[in-house]
C-alpha cells in the first residue's frame, strides 16, 4: 500500500490544487498565498504545502517565518497562520536552521522530502490544500504529482506573465500536465499591467493578453488577470492579509473572481 495512504494524513482533505509555473519569477507563490487567503474568506479551511524547496517564500508572506513545526504521533504539525487555525502551512523554510541558508541538495534528497511532506504532515480536516510547486517541469514535479495521485487532486492552476517568453514556458507546463494526467483548472496571467497608486490608471508594462490567448489556444479555462499593485507588494512584504486589508485595490476583484471560478469548478466536478 502507498505510504501516504497508510498514514492517512491527506484523507481529511477534500480538494488538492497544485500551483505551477513554467519559469521562476512569475508570482506563483503570490498567487498561492492570495488564493489561500481568498478561500479562507469564503469560509473554507485551507492548508498550504510549500514544496518550492529552493525558494520557500510563503512563510514570510504570511508572517510566520519565525514559527517552528512540531512533531506529533502522526508526523509534523503544520504552522497555523491565524488564531482560528483556518490556514495552516508547511514549508521547508521551517526546517532550515537559518533563514538565509541555501538548500543545496541533489534530486533524490529533494524528492524524498517532497514525498515526506505529502505523507507525514498532520493536516487534519481541510476543504482545500494548495500545493506551491517549484518552477519548471523537473523530477520534483513528477514526485509531487505521483505522491498526490492517490488522493485525486482537483487539478492545477498555471501562472504566467504576459510576455511571450513566459507564455512559451507555460505551454511546456501544459504538456507536462497532459503527460502526467493532471487536469488544468485554468491559467492566471499575473503582473498584467501596472496600477498607478496615484491615479489608478493601468499601464501594460509587459504587454497583455498572452495568458488569455494561450488558454484559448489550449482550450483550457482562463481564470483572469492580476495587475501589478504596490498594495499587494506591501501586504506580502509585511505579512498582511491582502484580501482583508485592501478591498479597494485593483487586484482585489481579480483574486475574488479567480477564487469564485475555482469554487464553482469544484462544485461542478463533485456534483
Amino acid at each position: 500500500m502507498d505510504t501516504a495512504q497508510e498514514t492517512g494524513n491527506l484523507t481529511g482533505i477534500r480538494q488538492i490544487i497544485l500551483v505551477l509555473s513554467g519559469k521562476g519569477g512569475v508570482g506563483k507563490s503570490t498567487i498561492s498565498t492570495e488564493l489561500a487567503l481568498a478561500l479562507r474568506h469564503s469560509g473554507k479551511k485551507v492548508g498550504i504545502l510549500d514544496v518550492d524547496l529552493c525558494g520557500p517564500s510563503i512563510p514570510r508572506m504570511l508572517k510566520v517565518q519565525d514559527k517552528a513545526v512540531h512533531q506529533c504521533d502522526n508526523g509534523w504539525v503544520p504552522v497555523f497562520v491565524d488564531q482560528e487555525q483556518t490556514i495552516s502551512l508547511m514549508s521547508v523554510g521551517f526546517l532550515l536552521e537559518k533563514p538565509d541558508e541555501a538548500v543545496v541538495w541533489r534530486g533524490p534528497k529533494k524528492n524524498a522530502l517532497i514525498k515526506q511532506f505529502v505523507s507525514d504532515v498532520a493536516w487534519g480536516d481541510l476543504d482545500y490544500l494548495i500545493v506551491d510547486t517549484p518552477p519548471g517541469t523537473s523530477d520534483e514535479h513528477i514526485s509531487a504529482v505521483e505522491a498526490l495521485r492517490p488522493y485525486k487532486p482537483l487539478g492545477a492552476v498555471l501562472v504566467t506573465t504576459p510576455q511571450a517568453i513566459s507564455v512559451g514556458d507555460v505551454r511546456r507546463e501544459l504538456t507536462f500536465c497532459k503527460k502526467t494526467g493532471l487536469r488544468v483548472i485554468g491559467i492566471v496571467e499575473n503582473m498584467s499591467g501596472f496600477v498607478c497608486p496615484h491615479c489608478s490608471e493601468c499601464t501594460n508594462l509587459f504587454s497583455k493578453g498572452g495568458g488569455e490567448e494561450l488558454a484559448r489556444h489550449a482550450k483550457v479555462p482562463f481564470l483572469g488577470c492580476v495587475p501589478l499593485d504596490p498594495q499587494l507588494t506591501k501586504s506580502l512584504e509585511e505579512g498582511q492579509d491582502f484580501i482583508q486589508e485592501f478591498p479597494k485595490s485593483p487586484a482585489f476583484p481579480a483574486f475574488i473572481s479567480i477564487t469564485q471560478q475555482i469554487l464553482d469548478g469544484t462544485l461542478a466536478q463533485t456534483s
